[in-house]
């Protein structure tokens, strides 16, 4: 075996482990603070959060992955022009959130927005500051390395907001940890690599290259946010916030399985196909092929059980102010299975520096939310219908994304339709079985609460 593909099985490894140790770390914090806190406050940071990220993905020019699949990216003069460009940018998102504060407080009629929003807009100057030792233990596949320091780094931040939840339970708390847990993940980055000394540099030919291959990943980027978070966005006016809240948490556990295939995805199969570029394509998508198979296999199995038994685990871990989250995350994890053949299989167009298709795909998922979400609120008098319209809206709305990405795999010669399909009928089938089992033992079904 060699030691490329021994990386990216351990890399594959690391990822899922850490990235349940990660999720478990945040279910811990989630339960004590939505006991500590009201659903409303929880609404309020995630519609905040909507911003921020919008603002994170409309500048995004791909540093990290500029560094990841760059020849150049081990290159002092690239990767300090790149951490040059990443503060620069950073203070450039900080200066827009407090610009945005005012507009967004008034839009929402929710004053604590024009504080919120600077306040944890702050971070985006943090991260900035952030070493690209980070991207360049992805570009290696030292996956392990770097999800120790993301979990070493991400204990003290809930620490500070459960503690300040207990003193002053208010949206606050959660605000605190927030920024103090990046600050610290910030100044501990800088000793990841200690070959790795981050400083000022502006190195033409790098930025040019950095901007050349990032152009493409802005407007993806971009339109990402737009499709990604249409969904807080409007629900935000259509809905109180205590609804939003509730539609969180549901979101927050439905998500597992698509964020597991999302880092698996960004830290292991981009860097790995990135190095596998030089083989002809007929060879490479066999590489993907056999690769993704057993990935999908787990994943559908997440699928089957968040979707099966979601509405269990809601009702177990959370109070009856949280009751209708139960039947939406079932609705909700069922949903993610179109984004996770996306995102299993796309990264192969942005290691070959074709993301031109993604960005197309995500302007179809966005014109299918802007469309959809307040047609079906408009069309249902019923609030109980057009909460349960909204919520089935959302959930498929990776569909258009995976059409415009499956475009673009058959026309550069890496369409995995056929492998789709046959996944899709064990998920089908797997989903059906447990389903019947369910209903036979008297437990009904996972969207009980709404029917």
């Amino acid at each position: 075996m060699s030691s490329l593909k021994k990386r990216a099985i351990s890399g594959t490894i690391w990822t899922i482990v850490g990235y349940g140790s990660s999720q478990f770390l945040r279910l811990v914090n989630n339960l004590i603070l939505t006991r500590l806190l009201v659903p409303e406050y929880f609404g309020l940071i995630g519609l905040v959060n909507v911003f921020i990220i919008g603002l994170n993905l409309f500048s995004d020019v791909g540093i990290g992955a500029n560094i990841i699949q760059n020849k150049r990216g081990d290159d002092p003069d690239f990767y300090n022009t790149a951490w040059s460009i990443q503060i620069i940018r950073g203070f450039g998102l900080w200066f827009f959130c407090l610009i945005m504060a005012w507009p967004v407080s008034n839009f929402y009629e929710e004053k604590q927005l024009l504080w919120l929003l600077p306040v944890v807009g702050f971070s985006t100057v943090l991260n900035g500051f952030s070493s690209t030792a980070l991207q360049t233990l992805n570009r290696h596949l030292d996956v392990g390395k770097k999800i120790r320091f993301e979990l070493g780094t991400q204990l003290p931040g809930i620490i500070v907001m459960i503690i300040w939840a207990l003193i002053s339970p208010s949206v606050w708390s959660i605000v605190g940890g927030t920024l103090i847990g990046n600050l610290i993940k910030t100044i501990s980055s800088h000793r990841l690599i200690p070959e790795v000394r981050n400083k000022f540099k502006w190195d033409r030919e790098s930025a040019k290259e950095i901007f050349s291959f990032g152009k493409w990943i802005f407007v993806s980027t971009a339109i990402t946010f737009l499709a990604n978070q249409a969904d807080r966005m409007i629900l935000g006016k259509l809905f109180t916030f205590e609804m939003l809240g509730i539609y969180t948490v549901a979101l927050t556990f439905a998500d597992l399985p698509k964020s597991i295939a999302l880092r698996v995805g960004g830290q292991v199969l981009f860097p790995l196909i990135s190095h596998y570029t030089h083989l002809e394509r007929s060879v490479l998508r066999a590489k993907i092929i056999k690769q993704r198979k057993l990935l999908l296999i787990g994943l559908a199995l997440f699928v089957t059980f968040f979707s099966c038994f979601g509405d269990f685990m809601i009702k177990t871990l959370y109070d009856d102010r949280y009751s209708q989250a139960a039947w939406m995350m079932p609705i909700l994890a069922l949903g993610i299975w179109p984004v996770i053949l996306e995102t299993t299989a796309g990264r192969t167009l942005l290691a070959i520096g074709k993301p031109l298709y993604t960005a197309f795909g995500t302007f179809l998922k966005f014109i299918y939310m802007v469309v959809l979400l307040p047609l079906v609120n408009s069309q249902n008098a019923d609030a109980n219908m057009a909460i349960l319209a909204a919520i089935i809206v959302i959930a498929f709305n990776d569909i258009p994304l995976y059409g415009g990405v499956n475009y673009g795999l058959s026309r550069e010669g890496f369409s995995c339709i056929l492998q789709d399909i046959q996944m899709t009928l064990l998920l089908i089938g797997l989903i059906a079985l447990v389903l019947s089992f369910r209903y036979t033992l008297g437990w009904g079904l996972p969207i009980d609460g709404i029917l």
